[in-house]
C-alpha cells in the first residue's frame, strides 16, 4: 500500500496538481515507504561489498587510492543508511527523513563509481532498480517540503535529562564566553572548566570506584556522545572538545595502567583537578605513528624524554601529557617499541610556556649529572578551534618518573595500542563534536531565513533554501542516530571499524552544512559577528585532527572492508 501511495504521490508531484509544501507533506506522511528503502539500501551494500572484493585482489590499496578513498566513504554512508532505516521504523515523521537520507547516499554512491564501474567489481546499471526510489525522494519539491521537520531523537527520559543538562550549560555558560574566545584567540574560561567539573564532565568515562560516573554500560558511551553533542552546539573550542582528551588518557589507563596509576589519576582526571592534553603527533609523523622519533631513556629513578611533539591541543593550561615516545631504540620495532607516558608539568598560559627542572643522572648510579630538563611550548595559530590552542613542544632530557610509564615494566612497547584504543573511542567523540558544530548552523540558518526578507519574501519561503535546510536536518539526524548506535556497540566491546566510519561520514558533512548555513545568511555569513562564520572556520578542522580523513579512509576504513571481503 506505501509503494502505490508513493507512486502516486510521484505522479501528483510531476503533473503539477500538487501545489503546496502542505500537500507534499501530508502526501509525504501517507507515502513513507521503508520497504524500498532498505531494498535500496541492500542494493547499495552489494556495490559496496563488490568494490571491496575488486579491491582486494586488483593490487591492492597503495595501488588504488582514489577508489579505496571513495570506497570508504560510500561505505561510511550506506552504513549510515542503515541506522537510519532503524531510525524511520520509528513513526511517519522518521520514516520520511530515513527515506530522503537513503536516496542521498544511493546518489552519492553513484556518482563515485560513475565512470570507474571496473574498478569497483560493478556494472554501469547497478542503481536502475533504486531509480525510482531515489528520483522521488530526491525531488525538490519533496525535500522542500520536508524543510523543519528535524525528527524527534528518541532518546530515554535519563538521557534527555542529560541532554537538558548541558544544552542549559551550553546556553548558559559556554555560548556567552564563545565569541570572545574566538576573536581574541583567547584561553577557555577558568569558570567553564570548573563548571563542567561541577557536572561530572571529565567524569563520564571513569568507573564510579575511581571517583567518576561510568557504570560499565551503553549509558557510558551514549552519555559522553550527548554531552559532547550539546558542549559542542555552545562551542567547538570553548566547549566540546575539553571533555576529549580526559578521555583518551582515561580509556589509555584503564586499559593498561597499574592498579596504582589508576587510583592516582583517574580520580584527578575525573574531578577536573588534573586536565589532560595529548602529545602523540611529530613534526615529521601524524598518523604515521609507527616511524615517531621522541624518545625516552632510562636513567636513575625514571626517564629522559627528548624530541618535538606538535598539535598538542591543550598544553599550556594542562597539568598532565599524555606522551607516546620510543623506549626501545631498535627503529626495526617500528610501533612495538613505543611506550606511553603520563607527564606532569606546572600551568600555563595560551601565548607559549618554557618550564625548567633540575639536572638529572643520565644512567643508574652514575655520578655525573647531565644538563637541566626543559619543556617548551610555541603555539600554532589556526583559523578556528580556538580556545585551547594546540602547540608544538620540544623536549630537552625532561624527567619523567617511573611510575609514570603506563602499565609499569608490563607496558613497555605497549604504547601504540593503548593510545590506539583512546584514540577509536575519540574518533567517536569527534563526531559527535560534529553534530554539535552542525546543529548549531543549522538553528542558526533557519532562525535568519525565516527572518530575512529579499525580493519581497522571506528567504525560507525560496525552494532552493528550503531544501537545503532539508538536507541539513536529514544529514544530522541520520548521523546522529548512528552515533547512538556506535556508542552502543563499542559499550559492548565493538564498533571499531564503525567508530571510524561515522567519523569519516559526519565530519566531511559538516563542511557541508557550516558551508550552506554561511550561504544562507549570504553577505552577513562572511561577518564575524554572526557565529556562523565561526562554525564554518570550526568545522573545517574536524576531518583532520583523531584521524586525517585520508588515513583513516585508507588505511582503516577500506583495508579492514578488504580484509572482510578475503574472508
Amino acid at each position: 500500500m506505501a509503494t502505490v501511495a508513493a507512486g502516486c504521490l510521484w505522479r501528483r508531484i510531476t503533473s503539477g496538481s500538487v501545489t503546496s509544501d502542505r500537500e507534499v507533506l501530508e502526501g509525504l506522511r501517507a507515502a513513507p515507504d521503508l520497504d524500498q528503502a532498505v531494498h535500496a539500501v541492500e542494493i547499495g551494500s552489494q556495490v559496496v561489498d563488490a568494490a571491496a572484493r575488486a579491491l582486494a585482489s586488483g593490487g591492492g590499496i597503495d595501488a588504488n587510492q582514489v577508489v579505496a578513498y571513495d570506497l570508504a566513504h560510500g561505505a561510511a554512508a550506506i552504513r549510515t543508511a542503515r541506522a537510519a532505516l532503524d531510525y524511520g521504523s520509528l513513526g511517519t515523521a522518521e520514516a520520511t527523513i530515513a527515506c530522503a537520507f537513503v536516496a542521498d547516499a544511493l546518489a552519492d554512491l553513484l556518482s563515485r563509481t560513475a565512470g570507474r564501474e571496473g574498478a569497483w567489481g560493478t556494472s554501469a546499471g547497478w542503481a536502475e532498480k533504486a531509480l525510482g526510489f531515489i528520483s522521488t525522494w530526491r525531488d525538490p519539491a519533496v525535500l522542500a517540503a520536508l524543510c523543519g521537520t528535524e525528527g524527534e531523537r528518541h532518546l530515554d527520559p535519563d538521557f534527555d535529562m542529560v541532554r537538558d543538562s548541558f544544552r542549559r550549560f551550553a546556553e548558559e555558560r559556554v555560548r556567552p564566553a564563545a565569541e570572545h574566545v574566538h576573536r581574541a584567540n583567547a584561553d577557555v574560561p577558568e569558570e567553564i572548566i570548573a563548571g563542567l567539573a561541577e557536572l561530572g564532565a571529565f567524569g563520564l568515562s571513569v568507573p564510579e570506584r575511581y571517583g567518576g560516573f561510568a557504570t560499565g554500560g551503553e549509558s557510558d558511551y551514549l552519555g559522553m556522545v550527548i554531552a559532547t553533542e550539546e558542549l559542542s552546539w555552545g562551542s567547538l573550542g570553548a566547549g566540546g572538545s575539553l571533555i576529549t582528551r580526559p578521555e583518551i588518557l582515561c580509556r589509555a589507563l584503564l586499559n593498561g595502567g597499574t592498579e596504582e596509576q589508576k587510583r592516582n589519576w583517574l580520580p584527578r582526571l575525573a574531578s577536573g583537578e588534573a586536565m589532560a592534553a595529548v602529545a602523540v603527533t611529530e613534526p615529521d609523523y601524524g598518523s604515521d605513528v609507527a616511524g615517531l622519533t621522541t624518545s625516552a631513556t632510562r636513567c636513575k629513578g625514571g626517564w629522559l624524554i627528548n624530541g618535538v611533539k606538535t598539535w598538542c591541543t591543550f598544553a599550556a593550561r594542562a597539568d598532565v601529557l599524555m606522551l607516546l615516545a620510543r623506549t626501545d631504540p631498535d627503529r626495526s620495532l617500528a610501533h612495538r617499541g613505543l611506550s606511553l607516558f603520563v607527564v606532569e608539568k606546572d600551568r600555563a598560559g595560551g601565548q607559549g610556556f618554557v618550564l625548567t627542572h633540575e639536572p638529572r643522572s643520565a644512567t643508574p648510579g652514575a655520578g655525573d649529572a647531565v644538563a637541566a630538563g626543559r619543556m617548551e611550548g610555541r603555539p600554532i595559530d589556526t583559523l578556528g578551534y580556538r580556545g585551547m590552542h594546540s602547540y608544538e613542544i620540544a623536549f630537552d632530557n625532561w624527567f619523567v618518573p617511573d611510575d609514570c610509564l603506563i602499565g609499569g615494566e608490563a607496558g613497555l612497547g605497549r604504547g601504540f595500542y593503548l593510545q590506539m584504543q583512546g584514540f577509536e573511542n575519540g574518533r567517536l567523540q569527534t563526531a559527535a563534536r560534529a553534530l554539535g558544530v552542525m546543529q548549531a548552523a543549522y538553528e542558526a540558518a533557519y532562525a535568519y531565513a525565516k527572518e530575512r526578507v529579499v525580493f519581497g519574501k522571506p528567504v525560507l519561503e525560496l525552494q532552493l533554501t528550503r531544501v537545503k535546510l532539508a538536507r541539513m536536518a536529514v544529514i544530522i539526524q541520520a548521523t546522529r542516530q548512528f552515533a547512538y548506535q556506535v556508542a552502543r556497540l563499542m559499550a559492548k566491546g565493538e564498533g571499531a571499524l564503525e567508530a571510524s566510519m561515522v567519523k569519516a561520514y559526519v565530519c566531511r558533512a559538516a563542511e557541508w552544512v557550516t558551508r550552506e548555513a554561511m550561504q544562507v545568511h549570504g553577505g552577513m555569513g562572511y561577518a564575524e559577528e554572526f557565529p556562523v562564520s565561526r562554525y564554518f572556520v570550526d568545522a573545517r578542522v574536524l576531518s583532520i585532527f583523531e584521524g586525517a580523513d585520508e588515513t583513516l579512509a585508507l588505511k582503516v576504513i577500506a583495508r579492514r572492508l578488504a580484509e572482510q571481503a578475503t574472508g
